[in-house]
């Protein structure tokens, strides 16, 4: 699995071609490999600024979002690494608060590159050495790093502390490489899910989490207390109610914050985890306003947005275009919860081949008006057919959502979901490139 990547600079381009030209070799998996090309370009991932190293199903790109904010809030330089990119590579690599350069782009993946040499690195290793070799040549206060896939063999997961660990929702996804059989791993499958999740957690640094079922819950505290990391639980160590605001409280004492500009009662939660990892930590001092300012500032991109004026909204008229690149079966359930105030939806669907279709139609099944079905871009999708029997609605197929969108009917708002790599398109497409 790799992920399409292009550029307008040539430079970024030619690495890039050699970046997608590489795949995970047949059968292996672990991080020996990543750890070689590291060792090979002196261990960058050992003198990086303190980390906020952030799992999980779905929300962690969202917490690593409300992490960055708040932190910049407080006036420190972060660098933020999250994945996968919307419409350019340089996404991942966000420097003291800006996307990385072009030049600085190429000649850091070039020199991974050139390094892993004979060594077969993939996709995501060589981008995760790239990011540890920006982050460790670039002083900054902190550095917030998303996991990629599970979390035990992310490339990610090789280093060796942090400030704060941090676990968000947990759900069945990626089931084929996450539920493969193991020795020594739990074999239900939300425990399994959980376990690859929570052995991010590193010797003696906090480790702090969403509450989950028993069997996940218990997954979890067993993988802490094994790696010897002070596990910090919702609804044991810390809690949240979301009503008119997010009212926090852990043993420290309570907060009272502002709900996010984000929207998605999922989008309160995802802040209030952030908020935990931050007072569960040591190593930086951050205010209540800082946490307040940046809670509201937070943005990001393709999930519940709506979308701006552009060549795309146009088409749709005076309708709200609302965007979301979930494709799973909680980010169905969110989405629903979220439209469950709005209009009923005209749905744009494109899934990639291996995602259940019906993770994001069922939950809206009583919100649809119709259902069009498009391309993910650059990846197998989901045919028309492989939707129909998760609805009593006529699924039309469409080459791209400009016409998609131009053959909807003239009533009613439309929601394009379905698949990050869809979302990014979309961006491109109505011209709002995430900077």
């Amino acid at each position: 699995m790799k992920d399409f990547a292009i550029s307008e600079s040539p430079a970024v381009q030619a690495q890039l071609d050699r970046l997608g030209a590489l795949s995970l070799p047949s059968g292996r998996l672990g991080l020996d490999t990543v750890r070689e090309l590291c060792a090979r370009l002196g261990n960058p991932q050992d003198r990086l600024p303190p980390v906020f190293h952030v799992a999980g199903t779905n929300g962690k790109g969202s917490t690593c979002t409300y992490l960055r904010y708040i932190l910049e809030a407080q006036g420190l330089t972060v660098h933020s690494a999250t994945k996968p990119h919307l419409v350019r590579y340089n996404e991942r690599i966000r420097i003291s608060g800006k996307l990385i350069e072009d030049d600085l782009l190429a000649a850091l993946l070039k020199e991974v590159l050139d390094a892993g040499e004979g060594l077969e690195p993939s996709f995501f290793e060589v981008t995760t050495v790239a990011t540890f070799l920006a982050y460790a040549r670039t002083p900054a206060d902190a550095c917030v790093i998303e996991t990629g896939l599970g979390g035990r063999l992310d490339a990610t997961n090789v280093m060796p502390t942090a400030a704060v660990c941090g676990i968000a929702t947990l759900g069945l996804d990626h089931e084929a490489f996450l539920l493969a059989p193991e020795e020594d791993v739990p074999t239900d499958p939300l425990a399994r899910i959980a376990f690859e999740k929570a052995c991010i957690a590193k010797p003696g640094v906090p480790l702090v989490t969403m509450a989950y079922p028993p069997v996940a819950a218990d997954s979890v505290a067993e993988t802490a207390a094994r790696i010897g990391a002070p596990l910090n639980m919702r609804q044991q160590d810390w809690d949240a109610h979301i009503a008119d605001a997010i009212h926090y409280s852990d043993t420290a004492g309570e907060l009272t914050l502002p709900l996010p500009a984000l929207p998605g009662e999922h989008q309160a939660e995802n802040a209030a985890l952030a908020v935990a990892m931050i007072r569960h930590q040591s190593a930086l001092a951050i205010s209540p306003d800082a946490m307040r300012k940046g809670i509201v500032a937070a943005r990001w991109p393709a999930r519940l947005q709506r979308l701006g004026a552009g060549p795309l909204t146009e088409l749709a008229g005076n309708r709200t275009v609302w965007l979301d690149g979930g494709h799973n079966p909680d980010a169905g359930r969110a989405i629903a919860r979220h439209l469950a105030s709005q209009p009923p939806v005209h749905l744009i669907m494109g899934m990639l081949a291996n995602k259940d279709p019906s993770a994001i139609l069922a939950p809206l099944a009583d919100r649809a008006l119709s259902i069009s079905v498009v391309p993910a871009p650059g990846h197998d999708a989901h045919r028309p057919e492989d939707f129909a029997p998760f609805t009593t609605l006529p699924v039309h197929s469409f080459g791209t959502v400009p016409e998609a969108l131009a053959a909807l009917p003239t009533e009613g708002d439309v929601l394009i979901a379905g698949s990050l790599y869809l979302a990014g398109e979309v961006l491109r497409l109505n011209e709002e490139v995430p900077d």
